[in-house]
């Protein structure tokens, strides 16, 4: 459990703030409007009405005493990077902001941010991975050339194990997974055998996957 606080109550601030509270961690929300906050106080310690460009609201608030802070301004990129800097001056452990451009982001990790999101380029990644293929229903960047990707099992490989198919020497992909709707099978054995409606986790470098997946 963390003690975090999330500046700013924007779709990606509520979001953000419901997963952490439902996560088992506790969170403070701050706002400029009142109306911003009402739907979320059952998730939340604390919250508070207030302009976090102001030194003395964010000094009000114990900055240093927060395990992670998030600002999630999205709509006025200046009062985001005044707050970022501000968060890290007054004792910010981890301070994650939220950019909507590449530019934005290179200047708030300069100017006091550790870390950065990026919801609009991440989702629209995930989308286009998605859905350009029939048989990706899932999908999770590691690096800029491996992911793992939730994927069908090829109808040749029902009836056959993973021995048999030698997966690994013939797409050079690792199966991390069997999945039977709710079930997870993790780390099948050479003798697994799939099953027709069965889905699998693999991993792999992107080319690896991407040509494996043309079956």
């Amino acid at each position: 459990m963390k003690s975090i606080l999330i500046i700013g109550m924007g779709r990606f601030g509520r979001h953000l703030c419901m997963n952490l509270s439902t996560l088992g961690n506790q969170v403070m929300i701050v706002d400029e409007k009142e109306e911003n906050l009402e739907e979320l106080l059952p998730y939340v310690v604390s919250a508070k009405i207030g302009d976090c460009t102001n030194e003395a609201v964010l000094r009000s608030l114990g900055i240093s005493n927060f395990d992670l802070c998030f600002v999630c301004i999205g709509t006025n990129f200046q009062s985001s990077l005044e707050i970022t800097s501000l968060v890290k001056e007054l004792g910010g452990r981890h301070v994650v902001s939220k950019a909507n451009r590449d530019i934005h982001a290179k200047f708030l990790l300069r100017n006091g941010a550790d870390d950065v999101v990026y919801p609009e380029r991440e989702t629209a990644s995930w989308a286009a991975v998605r859905y350009s293929s029939d048989h990706i229903f899932d999908y999770i960047q590691l690096t800029p050339d491996h992911a793992i990707y939730e994927t069908a099992v090829p109808p040749a490989w029902v009836g056959k194990t993973i021995g048999q198919l030698g997966v690994r020497q013939r797409h050079n992909i690792n199966i991390l997974a069997a999945k039977r709707g709710e079930e997870l099978i993790p780390i099948p054995g050479g003798d697994y055998c799939f099953r027709e409606g069965e889905t699998m986790l693999v991993l792999g470098a992107d080319r690896d996957v991407q040509k494996f997946l043309h079956f």
